[in-house]
C-alpha cells in the first residue's frame, strides 16, 4: 500500500517538474506551477487567435498578382508566410528551392494549393558557416524568387 502512494506522489511530482519546465515557471507550490501553466495556456491561446485573424485578413487583402510574403524572426530560425490570390503550378517547389539556396531547413510547413496559395513555414538555418541571416533578407530573397517565378510563368507576359 505504501508503495502505490509513494509512486504515485513521485509520478506527480515528476508531472508538476514537468509542467514547470514547459511552461517556464519559477514557482515551487503546486498551486503557483498550476497558474504559471493556465498563463501559459491563456498566452498560447492568444497567440493561435492572432495567427488565426492575421491569416484570415491576409486572404481577404491578397492581391492575386503579387504574392505577399511576411517573415518573422523566431528564436532559432524564421516565420515564413507566403499568400497568392491564385495558386500556380509549380510555386511551391520554387519557394522551396529559395529556402534551399538561403540555407533554410523547413522544420514545420503548412501549405495550402487550392484556388490560392498560402505557405506558413518555419524554417531554421543550416548554415554552419557562422553567417545570420535577418528577417529582412530572407523576405527579400524569398519575394524575389517569387516575384521571378511568377513574371516567367505569367500566360499574359
Amino acid at each position: 500500500m505504501v508503495s502505490k502512494e509513494y509512486k504515485r506522489d513521485s509520478s506527480l511530482r515528476e508531472n508538476f517538474q514537468l509542467l514547470r519546465s514547459i511552461t517556464n515557471s519559477h514557482a515551487e507550490s503546486e498551486t503557483s506551477i498550476i497558474e504559471d501553466a493556465s498563463k501559459y495556456i491563456k498566452k498560447l491561446k492568444h497567440k493561435v487567435e492572432k495567427i488565426n485573424n492575421e491569416t484570415t485578413s491576409e486572404q481577404y487583402l491578397c492581391d492575386p498578382t503579387d504574392p505577399m510574403v511576411t517573415v518573422e524572426t523566431l528564436e532559432k530560425g524564421f516565420m515564413i508566410n507566403i499568400m497568392s490570390g491564385k495558386n500556380e503550378q509549380g510555386m511551391l517547389v520554387c519557394v522551396l528551392e529559395a529556402f534551399e539556396d538561403l540555407g533554410l531547413e523547413v522544420v514545420e510547413a503548412r501549405v495550402s494549393c487550392t484556388d490560392t496559395f498560402s505557405l506558413h513555414a518555419i524554417g531554421i538555418s543550416n548554415n554552419d558557416d557562422g553567417q545570420s541571416m535577418d528577417a529582412e533578407a530572407v523576405k527579400q530573397a524569398v519575394s524575389e524568387a517569387v516575384r521571378t517565378w511568377s513574371d516567367s510563368h505569367d500566360p499574359k507576359g
